[in-house]
Order: structure tokens, then sequence, then C-alpha cells
């Protein structure tokens, strides 16, 4: 079985050539099997080849062809949760060492990338753009909350006269400066680390959807033509699980976001734009983002749907909202524009436990996964060799199930959005 390609993005164009890997034929056993092939599964994959498990990898396309491989791939600071919440969930203490794991995910791509010498255009530069002043408040209480609790600091509160330091744009008010945040080539990142995986050890099979999972002691996960059992079985497939496992699909939504790659504007004109190369986040719950490329092109997203219904004219919706903040770009069009789904819980915290004692799973990072994912599958290598104590904090996460069942989780969560997308326009 030929493996799926990945979608017509800018991502595709530009990566790194990389072999296809065979699928999976026939039956073999492993220490480990790992379902999906995105941020969290080779990590997990990466991480416990490097203590000596045999894993065995399952992708049921290409590597990264989910989220992990096309996503706005701006790396974030803490959760998409506010701290405060999560205080409440889990108390001051449980919270600081979370904030530490959310820091420690970002440090960790900053390590693999020097240590496996990923090419994947790393930057570390942030910038939270707020759309009114009542954002700027926002994020104020927010600096103030992650200096003063969590001891981040190095963070600039930008009001409007310096934004232009910043955005080239009348649409803000002004911001937060996150150095400590930043951006990359997600695609090229997920082939470095699994290229990284296979050296420790690690088999791969793409074009391998798995049909069918039997749990026991030695679970076994199945696919078209072949099967892997193992002592440990893995779940990262995020917002890609399909029905594979319900009980684990009750708790997190696809939702569609899509990005439109510019036409190369040049190093001059693309750096006035975002003269600190920063990725960029609005602060609307129904946001957008945009960040440069290192061929001088704008990555702009936001054009989501709870419907997972692409939208009709998608170029010409993207390039609508493109232009509501950079109207100087009205000469220019997209060279690519691609959409794909990232996986949202109802906490917007990501969703991290066990099936079974031999059955684990990660997934609902609620668009901060870049970072997270890769904390997540070093969580389950240490889960599955008896040190689970940070694991099964990740775990304590309260997590709702989508209201509607199978039939109308989906109209309630667009219904629920509308509300949403009105407040973002309120003053």
């Amino acid at each position: 079985m030929r493996p799926v390609d990945h979608a017509p993005s800018y991502y595709a164009a530009t990566a790194h050539p990389a072999p296809h890997r065979p699928s999976l034929q026939g039956s073999v056993r492993a220490d480990v099997c790992v379902v999906g092939a995105g941020f969290t599964g080779i990590s997990a994959a990466l991480h416990l080849a490097e203590r000596g498990y045999d894993v065995v990898l399952l992708e049921g396309a290409r590597l990264g062809w989910g989220a992990s491989g096309r996503s706005g791939a701006q790396i974030v600071t803490a959760f998409a949760a506010d701290m405060a919440k999560i205080r409440a969930w889990v108390g001051a203490e449980n919270a600081r060492r979370l904030f530490d794991m959310a820091e420690e995910a970002k440090h960790l791509i900053a390590e693999r990338v020097a240590r496996h010498d990923i090419r994947c255009d790393l930057v570390w530069s942030r910038f939270d753009a707020a759309n009114k002043p009542g954002h700027l408040d926002e994020l104020k209480a927010m600096q103030a909350d992650w200096a003063e609790t969590y001891g981040y600091t190095g963070t600039t509160l930008v009001g409007r006269d310096a934004l232009p330091d910043y955005i080239d744009s009348d649409a803000y008010v002004g911001g937060l400066h996150d150095p400590g945040g930043g951006h990359l080539h997600p695609l090229n990142y997920v082939l470095g680390l699994a290229r990284a995986a296979e050296e420790a050890g690690a088999r791969i099979f793409e074009a391998s959807p798995v049909t069918n999972v039997r749990f026991g002691a030695r679970p076994v996960a199945t696919t078209a033509e072949g099967a892997v059992s193992a002592d440990y079985l893995l779940f990262c497939t995020n917002a890609y699980l399909d029905n594979l496992v319900p009980a684990l699909q009750r708790k997190v939504m696809p939702v569609g976001t899509y990005i439109g790659a510019t036409q190369p504007l040049g190093a001059n004109r693309a750096t006035a734009l975002l003269p600190q190369n920063s990725g960029v986040t609005d602060c609307n719950f129904v946001l957008d983002y945009f960040r440069r490329t290192p061929d001088h092109r704008l990555l702009y997203g936001g054009r989501v749907s709870y419907s997972t219904i692409m939208p009709p004219n998608l170029p010409q919706a993207m390039r609508s909202k493109m232009l509501r903040v950079f109207p100087q770009l009205s000469d220019t069009s997209f060279d690519y524009v691609w959409g794909g789904y990232v996986g949202i819980t109802v906490e917007r915290t990501p969703h991290l436990g066990r099936l079974r004692d031999n059955v684990f799973f990660a997934q609902g990072f609620s668009g901060h996964g870049v970072a997270l994912t890769g904390l997540a599958g070093k969580l389950m290598a240490e889960a599955v060799a008896g040190q689970a104590e940070r694991f099964d904090l990740m775990a304590q996460l309260p997590h709702t199930t989508f209201p509607g069942g199978r039939i109308l989780r989906t109209p309630l969560l667009t219904l629920a959005m509308l509300w949403y997308r009105m407040r973002d326009h309120l003053p």
C-alpha cells in the first residue's frame, strides 16, 4: 500500500527529502507499539528507543501527515487554559510543576534540534497581539502572574506606540512579546525526529492505519496487512483517532484550521511586516496567527471550521482576513492554501491518561501542541519505564466529555462558537 501523500502545503513543498517507510507486513513483536507518527508518537518512540526498548511506530499515512506537519507551528509558553484555572484544578504546587514542565517542553525542542542536527528553521520570538484594550489588560495580568508565581520573566508589554517595532499593522492596540516562545518548520522537525528515532533503533511503518485493537497482557494493534503485539500500547493519534477508541474520541474534538502562504515578498518587505521575526497570535477566542518564513513569505492562518467542513472560497476568505491586518499586501496573493485538524478539549488542556495498565494515550493539545506534544511523548516513555509520577500529574487535569454524543456534539460546538465569535467583535 502506497502512503497517502502530505497535504499540498508550503511545508510539504519545502520539506527535506525523506524516504517512504514501508507499510507493515505480517505479524511482529515489540516491547512498545506506538500508534500515530506525529510529534507525540515520534517523541515517545525516540525516548523509548533511547532507553533500550524495542519500539514499533505505526502511521496511517506519512510521517507528520496530520497537524504535526501542517500547523501554524508556533512554540507557545504555558497552556491554552489560563494558569489560574489550572491552579484551581490541581492546586498551587502542582500548577507550578506543570508550568515548569511546559517550560521543559520548549527546552526539549532546542535540545533535540541541536543534538540531532535538525534543520527546521527554529526561531525564538513570539508575540501575543491585543485586538482591543481589554486584551491588553489581560496580557498585563498574565505577564504579572507568570513572573510573580512562576518566575517566568523577560516578556515585554507593548503599547500602541511601540507596536511598529513588532508588527506593522493598525489592527492591534499592543501586545506581549515573549522571547521564550518561537516557531519552526513543523514537517522538517518531524522528519528530523523520525531520523533520530530510527537511529536509536525504532522501527517506523507508514501507510499502516490501525483498524482494530485487542487489549490484554500483550495488546495487539492490527492493520490491513499485519499486526503488532507488544507489552505496551501508546495512542498518539490526537484529532485523527476516528472511531478506533470511542472512549478517547468523546474527550477530543477535531477542529479545522487553515493557513495560506503568500508569494515571496522580498527580504525588506517581509522584515518590515514583522521586524522581530515573531510568531504572532491575536487574543480573540477564534484567533488569527501569522509569521515570516526564511524565504520571505508571510504565513497567515486563522479561518476555522468547527463543523469539520472546509469553508467555501477558502483562498479568497483567507486573503480577506490577511488584508484586514496587512492592507499593504493588497498586491499579494497566496501560493499555497491548506488546512487540517487540531484536537481540542473542553478545558483546553492536554488529555493524558491510561486505558489499561499497559495502554497509554495523549491527545487534545488545543493549539499548544508544538511544544507540549514532545513533552507528552517523553512522559509516556517515563511511564512505560515505571516512572509515572509526572505523567500522572498531567493526567490529573480534568476533562469533560463533549456534550451531544456522536450525532449532536459538532452542531452544539458550532453554536457555542458563534457566541465566542460575536464576543470577539465586542469593544
